[in-house]
């Protein structure tokens, strides 16, 4: 999280909210020009926004660079004092963030081959009961709605669909770590046919080790994965990366076929009795 943040010495343009920077950079060489970045790219390092987001505002008219207004693709030095108007924030705090508890037959994107994507289910009739959030449900919540993250058309499970690009960033950005758990129901083949009652017992346990690390997929390697076993049958995923069919395809290379898999967290926030095709708003307390 970003240090605290003052305003800054001066006048301030009316209506506007001061972002301090963190802390700059040591200095540059003496003669050596200072390092820059492009605004857009700044401000989603700040957790202000995502970089499409920072587009659009400064767009808008709504960002301004030590005082001055913004430009598209504009250079800033680490150090540079970024303003963001008051409309800004008050369009940011009306998006929303849904949590969905995908069925199979749905994919998380755009729809394709036929099949519908899980977001045409974020209707009312649909929202679950207990939902605790004083949102009203609007169609503008439909605007820009996006998966944050992917789950394959033949899994079930915790879907995050969020209009915050901060939200979006933070669960699939390149540097994001957040966790994400899966149960995942497997059988193996052996010498006397298929095991699907107590696949734990003739699973080789340097197999178990491989898949919490030492595969790779696509040419590179997998970052080191957290895998136990849940029951007889079933397997606990927490992973931190998200490939295509990442879990189907590691379970693949150590014999394993997957018959059944759900997410059941991602971060701090679980999928708890969100029932299958139902969904709920992230509620203010929540945090992955």
């Amino acid at each position: 999280m970003q240090d605290p943040l003052k305003p800054a010495p001066g006048p301030k343009p009316a209506g506007a909210a001061v972002r301090i920077p963190k802390p700059a950079a040591p200095a540059a060489a003496p003669g050596a020009p200072a390092p820059t970045v492009r605004l857009n790219k700044r401000m989603a390092e700040l957790g202000l926004c995502s970089r499409r987001e920072a587009d659009d505002w400064i767009a808008r008219g709504w960002v301004r660079v030590n005082g001055a207004p913004a430009v598209m693709g504009q250079p800033v030095a680490p150090d540079a004092r970024i303003e963001i108007d008051r409309q800004a924030e008050q369009q940011q705090r009306q998006q929303v963030t849904i949590l969905i508890n995908k069925p199979v037959g749905y994919v998380s994107g755009q729809a394709e081959d036929g099949h519908e994507p899980a977001v045409v289910l974020v209707q009312p009739q649909n929202r679950w009961r207990e939902c605790n959030s004083r949102m009203r449900w609007g169609h503008e919540q439909l605007r820009g709605l996006a998966p944050a993250g992917r789950l394959d058309i033949d899994s079930i499970g915790l879907l995050v669909l969020t209009q915050d690009g901060r939200v979006a960033r933070q669960l699939i950005g390149e540097d994001s770590e957040i966790e994400k758990e899966y149960l995942v129901r497997v059988t193996y083949n052996t010498e006397r046919g298929p095991e699907t009652v107590d696949v734990q017992s003739v699973f080789p346990p340097e197999k178990l080790a491989l898949l919490n690390h030492g595969l790779s997929l696509d040419g590179q390697p997998l970052r080191p994965a957290k895998v136990s076993w849940q029951n007889p049958e079933q397997l606990r995923f927490v992973l931190t990366e998200g490939k295509k069919r990442q879990i189907r395809r590691m379970c693949e290379q150590v014999g394993l076929f997957v018959t059944g898999l759900k997410r059941v967290r991602i971060g701090q926030v679980n999928l708890g009795h969100l029932p299958v095709g139902q969904w709920r708003y992230l509620a203010p307390h929540e945090h992955f």
